[in-house]
């Protein structure tokens, strides 16, 4: 059983007909320059179309990516998350796309106002008590987290504290980010349910270790989808040694309106507005890694911030604002303030939602992960099968069948239209595949989803090469995805192009 098949567009080489313009470009009406023979190149082989081929051309290619306009995307908000299309209106409004960064406080209160309100409005949805929209990335966010906590440390003396706590159901940046601000790592395992096991915690806290502990940095909920059910005592066992306790905030999808990271005890949080808050950033950016933070680190966010500079209770008088560096801060991360563009898209959003919407897209969130999960169960082994936040992980093997792999059955989703969801993360799950369905998925494309890994499960038993050897109806056939990281074509050669489809027969 296979998918219907699509037609194939030729590659735009193969149309080339020798002396054949696309356009013809008018007489030259001044005086000419030749070009520098350095800029001159006549072995480029440029194609030989028409414009119009040229046109059919470049929108077929189009046509042929997958996208949350086209089809479902279980890779959720890490990259597909649905973006409503007015946020990137609100982006491109011309007195803020057009504002130049250096422009001063007075030609800017527009645009510092809103960065003020979002500031406002991320401490309330997340309980700490102010936020810097300086960070560019969550990853960078997570950097000014660490970079604060040791700051904080150092700032009282205590130069000895150098070790960082990170569970091993983490995302992959946590241990990367402390050990680039110059700490240890120690790894923590998870128990039997998912959880953070508490007693290789408490021994890491224990004893001569104590002194050491500059704080811990955890994923609420954690990457297995997993709200960690001792997460106060977590943060009680770290406080009590000394550290300061980090959240990462990537999972905020499925926190809205119902936890609050400050009121938990947290220190520090980075948010990614590009993923809870409106981008479509697949690609790697642009993004927001804005921090929030509790008194204890107020002194050291990365700055500048957005301040009032002189209020007024004159209804009619809007305040002034300008922007602060914080007294201790650990300075700037980014020129400028962040990604502005991404501030838009994230005030339009949350302003769009309000509180009750906000809590509304978490409920969702977490409903559609559940419901795919309950569903999927008898056909696929979910190592922790509990209640899940917005998203959960399952194996992508089956006990007797040998040689199907999770990547083999991501390959053939794409044969039922379907983007593959994330392989082979968290590492701690053997053959991982994370499903994260998003808050704005309806049921019926959530049943189709299960439809389609119950029947990739079947033909897995009963005719496994139809999922080693997918996809079988896309343009291009299975890549080899290690050869293309290390041998990298990034420009358009006819010569090798040919040879390619001359060795695929």
């Amino acid at each position: 059983m296979t998918a219907p098949g699509k037609k194939t567009e030729p590659l735009i080489y193969e149309i080339s007909v020798t002396g054949r313009e696309g356009v013809k470009m008018p007489d030259c009406d001044v005086p000419e320059t030749p070009l520098p023979d350095e800029l001159i190149r006549e072995e480029v082989g440029l194609p030989e179309v028409s414009e119009l081929q040229a046109v059919r051309h470049f929108v077929n290619l189009s046509q042929l990516n997958h996208g949350i306009d086209t089809g479902f995307y279980p890779l959720g908000s890490c990259t597909m998350k649905y973006n409503p299309k007015v946020n990137e209106d609100v982006a491109r409004l011309p007195g803020f796309a057009f504002l130049h960064p250096l422009t001063d406080d007075e030609g800017a209160q527009g645009a510092l106002a809103l960065m003020h309100q979002l500031q406002e409005w991320l401490a309330e949805i997340s309980g700490f008590t102010a936020v810097s929209l300086q960070p560019a990335a969550g990853a960078q966010g997570e950097l000014a987290g660490i970079l604060m906590i040791r700051k904080y440390h150092l700032d009282r003396g205590d130069s000895e504290r150098k070790t960082i706590l990170i569970p091993n159901s983490a995302h992959g940046t946590n241990p990367a980010t402390a050990a680039m601000a110059g700490m240890t790592v120690i790894e923590l395992p998870s128990d039997d349910k998912g959880n953070v096991d508490l007693e290789a915690l408490r021994a890491a806290c224990a004893g001569d270790n104590a002194p050491t502990i500059a704080g811990m940095m955890i994923t609420v909920p954690s990457t297995l989808g997993l709200f960690d059910s001792n997460i106060l005592e977590i943060n009680r066992i770290v406080h009590e040694a000394g550290g300061l306790m980090y959240m990462d905030g990537a999972n905020m999808n499925s926190l809205l309106g119902i936890v609050k990271p400050g009121e938990l005890g947290f220190d520090v949080m980075h948010y990614n507005l590009h993923k809870t808050f409106s981008t479509p950033h697949g690609g790697g950016g642009p993004g927001c890694g804005a921090v929030g933070v509790s008194e204890t680190l107020k002194p050291f966010l990365p700055g500048p911030i957005v301040t009032i500079v002189e209020d007024t209770n004159d209804l009619e008088d809007a305040p002034l604002y300008g922007l602060h560096m914080p007294e201790k801060s650990i300075g700037r991360l980014k020129a400028f303030h962040g990604n502005f563009g991404m501030h838009n898209r994230a005030y339009a959003y949350i302003r769009t939602y309000g509180g009750d919407g906000l809590r509304e897209v978490s409920r969702h969130a977490v409903l559609n992960a559940n419901y795919v999960r309950v569903n999927l169960a008898d056909d696929y082994h979910i190592p922790y099968n509990r209640y899940c936040a917005h998203e959960f992980v399952m194996e992508g093997h089956f006990e007797g069948v040998e040689g199907v792999h999770a990547l083999d059955i991501s390959k053939r989703l794409m044969d039922y239209g379907i983007h593959p969801p994330t392989n082979y993360f968290p590492l701690i799950v053997h053959e991982a595949l994370l499903i994260e369905p998003t808050e704005t998925e309806d049921k019926a494309t959530l049943d189709e989803f299960i439809s389609a890994m119950r029947k990739i499960a079947e033909e897995a038993k009963t005719n496994p090469e139809l999922l080693t050897e997918a996809p079988h109806i896309t343009p291009v056939k299975r890549l080899d995805e290690v050869r293309a990281a290390k041998q990298l074509v990034l420009c358009c050669r006819p010569e090798f192009l040919t040879a390619a489809a001359q060795a695929e027969g």
